[in-house]
């Protein structure tokens, strides 16, 4: 919930401060270096450490770091400085913290059941998807962005509590060739992962679809702030609709995927399901009437969660648990895609316009997943 409020917040907060489109991206711009520096070195130390531990220290300093920027807030000593140092801040230690969730899934269930287990991760992801910026909109709304970052440090209390709740750990001792991973070096660690990263052909292919999407399609939801003052004038309300709708499509597609599980050809479902959302993000882009705008985030939202859940399975699956950390590293990193790509985007924007960037760089990467459909076979064939 408050990762999802913090989507709404953050925006609307240095919009705000700044009225720029183009700080807008570079807000989310600043988290690349610690995610880029860090991620690797995560990676390692969710295969090598408790991930647990990991999660609870990441989740507390979290939680630290929106209460401080609610007291900034409602004191009215916030700056724009404020907002991106804890935007570094938060990206360095959720750099930490996502890998070792990730592999905590692959942990606790059995490899025939991991689709399935994704599918309900992402149910219950999705559930506060849908509810964050909706909450937030209306705290916003109500009492200022100092209202959504109390709420949000509210909740990281919360998410400390249950996890310190969970149960022990499952964790395989030893590596592939019988030795333990404790005894390897962590540059040692990080190289192993990155080769058989690049060895593992549904790994690879996985990676490659994840951050085209991360550079040219997702990005476009940097512009939300400007889509719903200026072009919708539906203020931070009506984006917090817009992102509710794209939740309750994510919902909708994580159920299908928990009940499907194996049974759907994955590698042709997270390709299209790519392809798709650049189609969509271009209709978006040109409608003028926030009733169809609702529905397209809707079918985005479908669209984004199937391709998303499939592909973090494709890459667990085709993974040593060994090997989980490391691997969901590198897709974690894809992160610092997505914020090169909000950067790309919003100064796109603030030369022709909001609209067009949007949609010129979602139809690029609408045509680069029909490329991969006809010039990677193999990837059509994952399962």
């Amino acid at each position: 919930m408050a990762t999802w409020m913090d989507s709404i917040a953050r925006g609307w907060l240095i919009y705000e401060l700044t009225n720029s489109s183009f700080q807008l991206g570079l807000v989310r711009g600043v988290q690349a270096v610690p995610m880029l520096l860090l991620s690797p070195i995560a990676g390692s130390a969710a295969d090598l450490y408790s991930r647990k531990t990991q999660i609870l220290i990441a989740q507390i300093i979290d939680g630290l770091l929106y209460a401080w920027v609610a007291v900034m807030i409602i004191t009215g000593n916030i700056q724009p400085w404020h907002v991106y140092l804890t935007s570094l801040g938060l990206a360095t230690v959720q750099s930490f913290q996502h890998p070792s969730r990730a592999a905590m899934v692959s942990d606790t269930v059995p490899l025939e059941c991991l689709t399935n287990a994704f599918g309900l991760n992402a149910v219950v992801f999705n559930l506060a998807r849908s509810a964050g910026p909706a909450l937030a909109g209306l705290l916003i709304t109500a009492f200022g962005t100092g209202g959504s970052y109390s709420v949000q440090a509210v909740f990281y209390l919360l998410a400390t509590i249950w996890t310190i709740m969970l149960r022990p750990e499952r964790r395989p001792s030893a590596g592939p060739d019988g030795r333990a991973h404790r005894g390897e070096s962590f540059g040692q660690n990080i190289i192993e992962g990155w080769k058989f990263s690049w060895r593992s052909d549904e790994v690879r292919i996985s990676l490659l679809v994840v951050s085209i999407a991360m550079l040219l399609l997702i990005p476009f939801t940097t512009l939300l702030p400007v889509f719903a003052r200026d072009i919708f004038q539906v203020g931070a309300k009506g984006q917090g609709l817009l992102l509710t709708s794209m939740g309750v499509g994510a919902l909708f597609s994580s159920v299908l995927v928990a009940f499907l599980g194996d049974r759907m050809p994955r590698g042709i479902v997270m390709i299209g399901g790519v392809a798709l959302y650049g189609v969509l993000v271009v209709i978006l882009s040109a409608s003028s009437w926030f009733s169809l705008s609702i529905i397209v985030m809707f079918i985005i939202g479908l669209c984004h969660v199937t391709s998303h859940a499939l592909i973090q399975t494709v890459i667990q699956s085709y993974s040593p648990p060994e090997f989980r950390g490391r691997t969901m590293a590198i897709f974690h990193m894809t992160q610092v895609i997505l914020v090169i790509g909000a950067m790309l985007v919003g100064g796109l924007a603030s030369l022709v316009g909001a609209r067009w960037a949007a949609a010129s760089m979602s139809l690029t990467g609408t045509i680069l997943m029909v490329a991969i459909f006809v010039l990677m076979p193999k990837a059509s064939k994952i399962h």
